[in-house]
């Protein structure tokens, strides 16, 4: 019983998604938590769903020309891999203590805090986060949220996760991220829902740096060209960036300012840090 381990348990989800809903408790220690439960019967009716989207897939794969190019059942397991791994939300609670220990004393995010005695494949139990989202820009700016030190902090956030950690929070959508604004000033990024993660291996890295540097040279064409050397992209892109090589006069066809060049280069910097460590 849910009394035996809380001394208060709503009872109404306080939030839902479509594999599992959200409780607000308090356990015997004192501590707020979230306490997040599947839905019952989810795994069969998502074996269901994935039996109809299989079909599907390689219907499209045998009888569309498009099959090439979009990769149907590629793309079909890819997703029935992402959505099994939520299913489990023991994995998840794994992903957010790993995520967690690696941003230990950081002064920019703050992690949850796992509760593993009570948690199961179908429950988990993590510590209660308070903030405003990250898309209520109203709403921090009314509390005096240095909004550009919390842009700075999400962009470290961002490339300390790939090119350090290299354990990526992969579902950061508004719902899944808050602004402790404790100090306006120093604003805390606070994540939640840790079920979707990734991570690249040092090939991919490279490829993404590459991309990032030719960005901030507004290169195109070089970020075109990564995507397709690195297979992100069918290898028949390929004609398509001679084609652009063609129209905008080569890859240094659009510039920036001497100021702005100048920023960009500071930032290839920091990523090449981060890359060699």
């Amino acid at each position: 019983p849910a009394m035996d381990i809380f001394t208060d348990f709503d009872s109404n989800a306080f939030a839902s998604a479509s594999i599992a809903q959200a409780h607000l408790a308090t356990l015997k220690s004192g501590e707020e938590v979230i306490v997040k439960i599947l839905r019952p019967n989810i795994w069969e009716a998502i074996e269901k769903d994935m039996e109809i989207l299989i079909l599907c897939a390689k219907l499209i794969n045998n009888y569309s020309e498009e099959s090439k190019r979009l990769r149907p059942i590629e793309v079909v397991s890819d997703y029935q891999t992402t959505v099994l791994h939520e299913l489990d939300l023991v994995r998840e609670a794994a992903n957010c203590a790993q995520i967690g220990r690696n941003w230990e004393g950081s002064e920019i995010i703050k992690v949850p805090k796992i509760y593993w005695d009570y948690c199961k494949t179908n429950i988990l139990v993590q510590e209660r986060i308070h903030g405003i989202p990250i898309n209520n820009i109203k709403e921090l700016k009314a509390a005096g949220v240095n909004i550009e030190q919390l842009a700075i902090n999400g962009v470290q956030i961002f490339f300390t996760q790939v090119f350090l950690h290299n354990l990526v929070h992969a579902d950061m959508h508004p719902g899944n991220v808050f602004v402790d604004i404790a100090n306006p000033e120093k604003p805390l990024y606070a994540a939640v829902d840790f079920g979707i993660v990734g991570s690249l291996d040092e090939k991919d890295k490279r490829y993404l740096a590459r991309s990032f540097s030719a960005f901030f040279e507004r290169d195109y064409t070089t970020i075109a060209s990564s995507f397709v050397d690195a297979g992100w992209v069918p290898k028949e892109t390929r004609s398509l960036l001679h084609m652009m090589r063609a129209s905008t006069g080569g890859p240094n066809h659009f510039q920036w300012s001497p100021k702005q060049r100048t920023v960009n280069q500071q930032k290839k910097c920091a990523i090449g840090t981060l890359i060699v460590g």
